[in-house]
């Protein structure tokens, strides 16, 4: 069975994880979900991950990072932009969005997938994925 969006089953798997406490979660893997994971974890969101392989596409086992208190580090993660209305962001866009906002967003871009702070600094914009703090 296909998947109509497989970032937002990602967040959503990453979300439901955090819930439960768990110290990891298993994600069928592709390589927009390897970048959005690789930055999550560059930026201490997530603590590690693993790629398994199988006879599919492959599975990614994510571990979560949790603060002292055993209080999850990620507070709250949003779809942006989405299949039915996708969310796009010129330079000066997303040059803003680095001023007033709570954590951060990923951005897809001509250049690859990276968080808004490093596409403000090319100079560049994109596609928004998602929302992090």
């Amino acid at each position: 069975m296909s998947m109509t969006d497989p970032i937002a089953d990602l967040l959503t798997r990453i979300r439901n994880a955090y819930k439960a406490h768990k110290n990891a979660v298993d994600i069928p893997a592709s390589n927009i979900k390897r970048e959005v994971v690789r930055i999550l974890q560059e930026k201490k969101y997530l603590r590690d991950m693993v790629e398994l392989p199988d006879n599919k596409q492959g599975i990614l086992r994510v571990y979560l990072s949790y603060s002292a208190g055993d209080e999850p580090v990620m507070k709250g993660i949003n779809r942006v932009s989405r299949p039915g209305l996708r969310k796009y962001f010129d330079a000066e866009q997303t040059r803003q969005s680095t001023f007033n906002q709570r954590g951060m967003m990923i951005v897809s871009t001509s250049s690859g997938v990276m968080t808004n702070f490093d596409a403000a600094v090319k100079g560049i914009g994109g596609e928004v994925l998602l929302r992090c703090w």
